[in-house]
């Protein structure tokens, strides 16, 4: 209960954090479910704790998620409280005018002891509206001042939280930035420190929002053949991806590392490498679980088209029956894209490269079945001469090749 000019205002507890009991200010929840305060939580796990501090559950993974709907209620509240009595004990940040706005990207640059705070405060303004955003952009030296502060986490200057919240903030707004090739380049030639090795801290050491923030943000900086080559050669930078691909408990985190292996990876030695960091094996076990949809499945069979195109990568996926089974299983009733990468990858296993193994492991699977199927659909051409080829391949006889195939429709064999 806050007191406040003989008034007395009772705040919700769920509205506390459990550590500091103070009205949250960026609350975030653990694995366990239980919402804290950023900086409380922050500080506990630091101490080398792995419980939930509430429940003393073992934390499984130190990774948080921003609370973004209790936030929402807290600053409701606290605007609600701030008509009725002009303050309240702990309140989060109001959100910043344009002006003011225009007076924090200021004071961020001159990175000083409030650098953390005023990029909080920039972060939620950005966060509000797209409005906000496409102004933050029309600030001289906007972007600027964020990468020279980005780099300045690279040489210790400033700390891994302050790089997280530049990442969140470039993440928001790179979206509206137009010329991604400038904020690349402004990336690539900082001359202050490494913005590159500053994101890869990031990934190793932020929260799971700062972690996938970054890898988009490294994704929107690859948009050339320098730049894709300058992210994927850097140290730990594919790792890290691969270990936020793992986070199998949130899509966004997956989905976010897919992109951005997807846009680095466009020669042998990149590719090579995917494939020694496990990429067959992760990829073909993401396809398995029952649990991953849409857009995600797409992302990870154009991944794994990608690596088929290596002769190391199309060993992996034939020494591997469950990658190749899952790519059969998702031929069909996905999506139209998720259709044309299967189809590709196996016609470059089976067709191009006419890998017996691979024709194997397609039969056992009951392939046939499908890409029969496959050429009575709707099919684009592409995919319908794909299918065709594939059909080729496996020409045995019907019975040994077919016998699956049990049904009473007349087929027109394209052969």
């Amino acid at each position: 209960m806050v007191r406040d000019h003989h008034l007395y205002i009772t705040v919700p507890s769920f509205f506390r954090c459990p550590i500091s009991l103070d009205v949250m200010k960026s609350p975030v929840s653990l694995s366990t479910g239980v919402t804290y305060d950023r900086s409380s939580i922050q500080r506990w796990l630091d101490n080398g704790n792995n419980t939930c501090p509430a429940t003393m559950q073992v934390l499984h993974t130190k990774d948080f998620v921003p609370n973004h709907t209790l936030q929402r209620l807290i600053q409701i509240w606290s605007e609600s409280v701030r008509n009725r009595s002009g303050s309240v004990s702990s309140p989060p940040s109001s959100l910043p005018s344009q002006e003011e706005a225009r007076d924090l990207v200021n004071e961020i640059a001159k990175k000083s002891k409030s650098c953390f705070g005023c990029l909080s405060k920039i972060l939620l303004f950005a966060k509000e509206a797209d409005e906000n955003r496409k102004f933050l952009l029309k600030i001289d030296d906007f972007v600027p001042v964020l990468i020279d502060v980005l780099a300045s986490v690279s040489t210790g200057c400033l700390d891994v939280d302050i790089g997280e919240q530049v990442v969140k903030v470039l993440d928001l707004t790179v979206k509206e930035y137009e010329l991604k090739e400038r904020l690349m380049r402004l990336m690539l030639d900082c001359t202050t420190g490494d913005c590159l090795s500053s994101i890869v801290l990031v990934l190793q050491r932020g929260s799971l929002d700062s972690r996938i923030a970054a890898a988009r943000v490294l994704e929107s900086i690859a948009v050339d053949a320098e730049s894709k080559l300058a992210v994927a050669g850097k140290d730990m930078v594919l790792p890290e991806l691969f270990r936020l691909l793992s986070s199998d408990s949130d899509k966004s985190g997956i989905e976010a590392a897919l992109s951005c292996l997807i846009a680095v990876s466009i020669t042998k030695p990149i590719k090579l490498r995917i494939v020694r960091l496990g990429a067959v094996k992760q990829l073909g076990e993401l396809l398995c679980d029952f649990n991953t949809h849409g857009s995600v499945i797409e992302k990870t069979l154009k991944l794994l088209q990608t690596v088929s195109s290596c002769t190391e990568g199309r060993l992996a996926m034939c020494g591997d029956p469950i990658c190749i089974k899952s790519v059969v299983q998702k031929m069909l009733k996905v999506s139209n894209v998720t259709t044309e990468h299967a189809v590709t990858i196996l016609w470059s296993l089976c067709y191009l490269f006419r890998d017996q193994k691979a024709q194997e492991l397609v039969t056992e699977c009951n392939g046939l079945t499908k890409i029969l199927l496959l050429m009575q659909s709707n099919c684009s051409p592409a995919v319908r001469q794909m299918a065709c080829d594939l059909l080729k391949i496996f020409r045995v006889n019907s019975k040994s090749c077919l016998s699956s195939y049990d049904t009473k429709t007349t087929h027109i064999m394209p052969f």
